[in-house]
């Protein structure tokens, strides 16, 4: 983003319709993604309690991408998201959700039905289906799933995992977990892909959590925005500098923060100055 941009974005304000009737709008309008059933905001676990330890791990294999939810792009909730056209290289951080019973049994966007007790997860641009192995990035356990639907459509959110995958993976408490997702080649799903953002999980941790606002070309502009952000943020905000294809780039963060629920509080803040596309970017 540049300087220009920002200024031009803090003359506007922010109105979101309710989470539910966006994403109903937005998806008859578009017709692209089959999982009609995913606008619905309240979800839930099973109400007996069930015995997931022996659930399998996804088997990666290769198979040809789905007929369904692979459209170039698509809209949902006024924002467009662009599938990639493989998941070579992908290795992302974020915060991982879940669903379960609200959508149990119900068409997923790759046409399979969702089961909420198998290895499964949503996510707005990997190819339907990608496999990839998920850690979790406080505990170090460890699942893979086979991605299968799209979604989480909730600002800040990297993956949507099915109920089973959240329970291996610890997450179903606080109903959010910061993970890895990597995504596994079928032909050699352990193979070390090629250097992509992040290397490999740690067993265990104590990651920090960011906001990401932008990244400048320029050290000045970056500090343009570190300095508007400074009441908003209370002074917690940084310039990181880095390379990035013999680039450099300064991006400004807030934090470290103490976890999803204040990052999200912030990110509702800081769309009502107009900067809506702040992220979650964990070190």
């Amino acid at each position: 983003m540049q300087m220009s941009e920002f200024l031009h974005s803090l003359t506007r304000m922010s109105f979101r319709p309710a989470y539910g009737v966006m994403f109903a709008a937005a998806l008859s309008a578009c017709g692209t993604l089959p999982n009609m059933t995913r606008i619905e905001p309240s979800d839930s676990a099973p109400r007996q309690p069930v015995d997931l330890s022996r659930v399998p791990d996804a088997v990666p294999r290769a198979e040809p991408f789905s007929k369904y939810g692979n459209p170039a792009s698509y809209e949902v909730g006024y924002q467009r998201y662009y599938v990639l056209k493989d998941n070579a290289n992908y290795i992302e951080r974020g915060v991982a959700s879940w669903y379960g019973t609200k959508f149990h049994g119900k068409r997923t966007s790759s046409g399979e039905p969702y089961n909420m007790y198998a290895m499964t997860a949503a996510h707005k641009t990997l190819p339907l289906p990608t496999y990839a192995r998920i850690t979790n990035l406080r505990n170090g356990r460890t699942v893979v799933v086979k991605i299968n639907d799209r979604g989480p459509f909730k600002d800040n959110r990297l993956i949507d995992l099915s109920y089973a995958a959240a329970v291996k993976l610890g997450i179903t408490a606080e109903g959010t977990g910061l993970v890895e997702v990597r995504a596994l080649d079928p032909g050699n799903p352990e193979e070390k892909r090629a250097p992509g953002p992040v290397t490999a999980a740690p067993p265990a941790g104590n990651p920090s959590l960011y906001l990401q606002i932008g990244a400048f070309s320029s050290a000045e502009n970056a500090e343009r925005m570190r300095t508007r952000l400074g009441n908003v943020a209370h002074g917690h905000v940084r310039v990181v500098r880095a390379e990035i294809d013999r680039r450099t780039v300064y991006r400004v963060r807030i934090g470290p923060i103490a976890g999803v629920d204040e990052a999200d509080r912030m990110s509702r803040e800081l769309a009502q100055l107009g900067l809506e596309d702040a992220r979650i970017v964990i070190d």
